[in-house]
């Protein structure tokens, strides 16, 4: 069966087969989420969360994650996902004066599987889905407000978290990047999750390192690759998760600084 991802406006349902799908991503807006079968793994770099079908999840917005998705024996990976942009809590913010009253704490992802009104609208916007219903972007619309209602509802103190528009604050740098470095993303991403402009970032940057961020995220993920190929790990099973997009690219980058492919690395 060939993998269907349905995209409609901030509501997306995904179903396939395949045995493991590995990836990363950035959460640029706040998802909630329906594991409707199978098993989601994400990692954001220091702790890792696992997902069953049945469980409802929220994601805050401006994060790093890892992602494994693992369909069920003989079955199917299916999940849907409700995108809560900034636009669309903003007006909804607008139009009942809501405002955020305090710092939120920093968890990072919930899990929401208890809540049994909420596993009845996930249930209902599926079946909606489905059977097509969601096509409709009046209905669609209504669905996301719905649901935004319902987090009120069940979760007040998700007000501070909904409805805080800033954006991300300066942070310490070499603590952010010694946790984030083995993602895959755009150096003008990783300033602004620090809380810089790009020029910033890399002034900054060179100041704690000593080094460009291009060069010190290469040694850094070579070194860490060393590490772990001398546990006895395989370069195959390791190379996306430090970052590098390709097999090849990983194993030339690594021979030019060690001297030796990856697979002459003594465990």
């Amino acid at each position: 069966m060939k993998p269907i991802q349905q995209n409609l406006g901030n509501i997306v349902y995904s179903c396939y087969a395949e045995l493991s799908r590995r990836g990363e991503h950035f959460v640029s807006d706040h998802v909630l989420s329906y594991q409707v079968s199978g098993n989601l793994i994400l990692s954001d770099g220091v702790n890792e969360y696992a997902s069953v079908g049945g469980s409802i999840r929220f994601l805050r917005r401006n994060q790093l994650l890892k992602f494994t998705k693992q369909p069920p024996e003989n079955g199917e990976f299916q999940s849907l996902s409700i995108f809560l942009d900034q636009q669309v809590l903003k007006d909804f913010s607008l139009e009942y004066s809501l405002d955020t009253e305090k710092k939120t704490n920093d968890k990072r992802l919930l899990f929401l599987e208890e809540d049994l009104q909420l596993k009845s609208y996930m249930d209902s916007l599926l079946a909606y889905q489905l059977a097509g219903k969601l096509m409709d972007p009046r209905l669609a619309a209504l669905k996301i407000k719905e649901a935004v209602i319902l987090l009120l509802q069940d979760y007040p103190e998700m007000k501070n978290i909904l409805f805080d528009f800033n954006e991300p604050g300066k942070m310490d740098i070499e603590a952010f990047m010694n946790k984030n470095y083995h993602f895959n993303v755009n150096l003008d991403r990783f300033a602004y999750l620090t809380g810089r402009s790009l020029a910033t970032f890399k002034r900054d940057f060179e100041k704690i390192f000593g080094l460009t961020p291009g060069k010190w995220l290469l040694q850094k993920r070579l070194r860490e690759a060393h590490y772990l190929l001398g546990k006895g790990k395989m370069a195959s099973d390791i190379y996306t998760d430090l970052g590098f997009e390709d097999l090849s690219h990983f194993s030339f980058t690594f021979k030019k600084l060690y001297g030796i492919p990856p697979s002459k690395v003594v465990h």
